[in-house]
């Protein structure tokens, strides 16, 4: 094996890894979508199978199943490199049958073409080239999962597992419109508010009424007021409802909150004070509850995963990406726990696109093979 088998094979694919995203991209997979989660991985075990790959399912009753693929060291009992993704995306059934993989000058539009249906392409493809030709100085392990676009409820914790491990992981959401890779990410959850007040004839009976929809907008107004753009604190009541009817005081109402932060310290004392928020009864008689439904947290660069993202960008140079360096990233990835649980870490490395959660979604089809032969040369280098 020599580094030129795997890059110049890696070139010979491009149209065989487009074939494929078209295949994926088709499939209607959004994150509650579990029949169609579980056929965009029957395609990927499809691929595997087609070449010699080893895989095996993860079940999970109500999202989708996790997908693993080994990648082995004859003779080696060393940690794995992971190379890591998901499949599930923001859009709804029937969003693929609308909007189907398209070409146009020179890029590809779809639903998750880029976040991160491509990503998952290159992975699995960079380990075909491993399994072909061998050469890999440590075992490999891709794992394809379901659900990361709701927080990953699911796969968290079969991520934070590999994680623990691995000795780096490459997660492949789509690289920057800039060409760069993400080396750091804000941490994030999402929570909802839930407010009960008493229904009354706003005409005929208004002072027996308890507004909930008045106390949601006092909550809204508080919790908003916690951002601090400095230190990259940011809170936003994304979406509220309630109410009964236009003439009757609202009964109930809620609101969904985002938050996201930097430094893992915030993160106590925000929670505390949207706690303090949702206890408060700004309007006599309302009563509310405050639940989370999901978190991610921060990818913060240590040493390792500096390290790690020297050894990236001097393959990526290699592959003729000159100009690639590290950016931060507002937006929350499953990188984060395992950066967490201690695994050198970077983010980013698929291939580039943009417009992410978005009709316009789109992906720079001529990054897909200069990116395949960076993270290959990565590996080989590590």
């Amino acid at each position: 094996m020599s580094e030129a088998q795997i890059t110049e094979w890696l070139a010979s694919q491009r149209q065989a890894m487009i074939d494929l995203l078209r295949d994926v991209v088709n499939i209607d997979s959004g994150s509650y979508d579990k029949e169609g989660v579980d056929a965009v991985g029957a395609r990927f075990e499809r691929h595997f199978a087609e070449h010699g790959i080893p895989c095996r399912r993860e079940s999970h009753g109500t999202f989708g199943d996790a997908i693993h693929a080994d990648i082995a060291k004859p003779g080696s009992n060393e940690r794995p490199v992971l190379l890591m993704g998901h499949r599930d995306t923001v859009f709804g059934k029937g969003e693929a049958g609308r909007r189907p993989f398209t070409i146009r000058d020179k890029r590809a539009y779809g639903p998750g073409v880029a976040d991160m249906k491509a990503g998952l392409v290159m992975n699995v493809f960079v380990a075909t080239a491993f399994q072909k030709f061998g050469g890999n100085p440590h075992p490999i392990k891709v794992l394809i999962t379901s659900d990361e676009e709701i927080a990953s409820p699911s796969s968290r914790p079969v991520i934070e597992r590999e994680g623990r491990g691995a000795r780096a992981v490459f997660n492949s959401e789509p690289g920057r419109p800039t060409g760069n890779v993400v080396t750091g990410r804000k941490g994030g959850i999402f929570m909802q508010f839930a407010i009960t007040g008493k229904a009354a004839h706003s005409g005929a009976n208004f002072a027996a009424g308890v507004s909930a929809i008045g106390e949601l907008a006092h909550k809204v107004v508080q919790i908003h007021a916690l951002t601090d753009l400095d230190k990259g604190i940011t809170l936003n009541v994304g979406l509220v409802s309630g109410g009964q009817s236009v003439n009757t005081t609202a009964p109930n109402a809620e609101g969904q909150i985002d938050l996201r932060y930097v430094d893992p310290a915030d993160r106590a004392r925000v929670m505390a004070a949207i706690e303090k928020i949702i206890a408060t009864s700004y309007v006599p008689g309302t009563s509310a509850t405050l639940t989370v439904k999901g978190e991610f947290v921060p990818v913060v660069q240590g040493e390792a995963s500096k390290a790690l993202f020297e050894t990236y960008q001097a393959a990526a140079r290699q592959a003729g990406l000159t100009t690639l360096e590290g950016e931060f990233s507002g937006g929350c990835a499953d990188s984060g726990f395992t950066a967490a649980v201690g695994a050198p870490t970077i983010c980013g490395v698929g291939p580039v696109g943009g417009l992410a959660h978005t009709p316009e979604e789109y992906l720079e089809l001529d990054s897909i093979v200069p990116r395949a032969q960076a993270l290959a040369l990565a590996i080989l280098r590590g």
